[in-house]
């Protein structure tokens, strides 16, 4: 990657986005980050903030020409409240209205400052609930609503790849981080002596450490041979009752008051499925392209994210 060219990141004020930020910027490489609120986001030299305007794409164009890479990490907080149709809609519009605003303004462009490579955010949900199933970029999608968005956020970039642009798509599992994201939460009733599995706690939970989510960005950016689907999640995903026994032994915690399925249903409402739908699911091309993880077990990771 030509390090005179900036990295686009749409939605780069989330976790995952100022995690690669940071990491593309410790390589001097420059980032433009697209925000829908670039008010009190100070840019500086290497990192330039600028708003994001699915509604002018001429604005967008420019910003977009000439760029090394495009990163597209923009979404509405999927588990943040019930599942009300307003707030389905709301899913929807943030992942595939932008994404196709987004693409077909990078495959407007002429071809000489089109970027190299697209990638494209998407999530484990696409699977929906496979049981002890394992699950490879080959598995077929699931028929849940979860699954049925991302089918749609991941056929809107298309335009991308029929301009001749690599497009590659980042079937995300739950990102462990320290600054946010699923880890504090899951791990607060721990923290309150009030920790245990959700209903049996049998269900597969397909995780990966932020900085070897980082990474692989970072690596399937630059090898060229990566196109398509891939799964960013560690290679060895954990039932839940694993991840709260683990967690709860390094905290110094009981684990022992499980959350019955009725109450999260009660509470949640559909997104309770959602949230203990079992997914074995592991990164099969991208360790096929020869990527090494940092903290392939959770016992890695967490030892150093509670550290």
């Amino acid at each position: 990657m030509a390090m005179d060219k900036p990295v686009i990141i749409a939605g780069g004020t989330g976790l995952i986005g100022r995690a690669l930020t940071r990491a593309l910027r410790a390589q001097h490489v420059p980032v433009v980050v697209l925000t829908r609120r670039p008010e009190g986001q100070r840019s500086q030299p290497g990192l330039t903030f600028v708003r994001w305007n699915p509604d002018d794409p001429a604005a967008l164009q420019a910003t977009l020409a000439g760029a090394a890479a495009v990163v597209n990490l923009m979404g509405a907080n999927i588990s943040q409240g019930r599942w009300t149709a307003r707030r389905k809609a709301e899913l929807y519009r943030s992942r595939v209205a932008t994404t196709r605003a987004l693409a077909r303004a990078v495959a407007a462009l002429p071809a000489d400052a089109r970027p190299r490579v697209f990638l494209q955010g998407s999530a484990v949900g696409y699977y929906g609930d496979r049981g002890e199933e394992p699950i490879t970029e080959e598995t077929p999608a699931g028929d849940d609503f979860l699954a049925r968005l991302c089918v749609d956020w991941e056929a809107a970039a298309q335009p991308v790849a029929q301009a001749g642009v690599r497009l590659v798509v980042l079937r995300t599992g739950v990102v462990l981080s320290r600054e946010g994201g699923a880890l504090p939460l899951m791990l607060r009733p721990i923290r309150w002596f009030v920790g245990g599995p959700l209903g049996d706690g049998r269900f597969f939970l397909p995780w990966i450490h932020i900085a070897d989510h980082v990474a692989a960005m970072q690596f399937l950016m630059e090898h060229a041979a990566a196109s398509g689907p891939f799964n960013l999640t560690a290679p060895n995903p954990v039932r839940q009752r694993e991840f709260v026994r683990q967690a709860a032994r390094l905290l110094h915690r009981p684990a022992w008051l499980p959350a019955p399925m009725f109450a999260l249903r009660l509470a949640l409402g559909e997104l309770a499925t959602a949230l203990t739908a079992s997914q074995r699911v592991l990164p099969a091309r991208l360790q096929q392209l020869g990527f090494r993880f940092r903290f392939p077990t959770l016992e890695a990771a967490l030892e150093d994210l509670l550290a």
